[in-house]
């Protein structure tokens, strides 16, 4: 089982351009060196039931810098098990890794680079299928880490105190953390995902997430899309500065793909009134460090 090295904890944040909003940020960020924020969440009952039933082996999918690579790579590790990791980019292969990948690959992860056409047909039964005659056996994590123990992970970042708040907030990459927060706040309160990818098909694969978890699909949330910054990985100078003046004020980092655009949206909904006055808002930081 994976455990944490320290307990997450909330921490204020004082700023003026937060006009009348009271905004909070839970440090899922420090639960773990390696395994932070949301992907800790993602991957505890995974790795559960990679063990329970009798698999030795972990298989995922992710780009050359993904924070569920490094993350996975540490988790089997820790659990004893190993780990495979089918890498998009067959151009990489001949490369010198860089710190994403020699990292995972230190903790033995063993890797597979294909092309982006065949990375495409990852979730496909024939792909799969040539997966198992490659590798064998193996218990198969998605990419990003998302399904339903995922979101039954995610669950467990809503306490009691988080369920005070008018608002709770997280970045959105596949959706599994905030179906997770949602389903955790149980119908408290109101859930804003904020997408770090281009494209209005988020609030879709959400309410997917939510409908096959079981029981009737809460109504209390929403997914911004107007803070992607050009889509995934994609940043430009007035969200570096922004980040920069962020973690100067408030001692806090940011990654520019997921929660420097959670914290940017958060001040500029603020600044626009968005936010009811006195609102108690609570932004999660799902960690995602290792690749800032």
């Amino acid at each position: 089982m994976l455990k944490k090295h320290r307990e997450p904890f909330i921490q204020p944040v004082y700023d003026p351009l937060l006009k009348n909003v009271e905004l909070h940020v839970k440090r899922e960020d420090v639960i773990h060196p390696y395994i932070s924020g949301n992907k800790w969440y993602k991957l505890k009952y995974n790795v559960q039931e990679a063990r329970r039933l009798g698999y030795d082996t972990l298989l995922t999918f992710g780009g050359a810098y993904s924070n569920h690579i490094h993350a996975t790579s540490m988790a089997a590790k820790e659990a004893g098990l190993r780990s495979i990791g089918i890498i998009r980019g067959e151009e990489l292969e001949n490369k010198p890794l860089n710190k994403t990948l020699a990292f995972a690959r230190q903790q033995g992860m063993q890797f597979e680079f294909i092309d982006r056409s065949a990375y495409r047909e990852k979730n496909t039964n024939e792909f799969q299928q040539f997966l198992r005659q490659r590798f064998g056996q193996f218990y198969l994590v998605p990419e990003g880490g998302t399904n339903n123990l995922a979101v039954t992970g995610c669950m467990e970042i809503v306490n009691e105190e988080a369920r005070r708040y008018d608002f709770v907030c997280c970045s959105v990459g596949t959706g599994g953390t905030v179906a997770g927060l949602i389903k955790g706040m149980q119908g408290m309160g109101h859930v804003l995902g904020f997408a770090a990818l281009k494209g209005d098909f988020l609030k879709d694969e959400v309410k997917k997430l939510l409908q096959n978890h079981g029981g009737t699909a809460p109504t209390n949330w929403d997914i911004i899309t107007h803070y992607h910054f050009g889509g995934y990985a994609k940043k430009d100078l007035e969200l570096q500065e922004f980040m920069e003046a962020f973690e100067l004020a408030h001692s806090i980092p940011l990654d520019p793909i997921y929660t420097g655009k959670l914290l940017y949206g958060l001040f500029d909904l603020a600044q626009k009134g968005f936010f009811p006055r006195g609102s108690r808002v609570l932004a999660v930081h799902s960690g995602g460090l290792q690749g800032k």
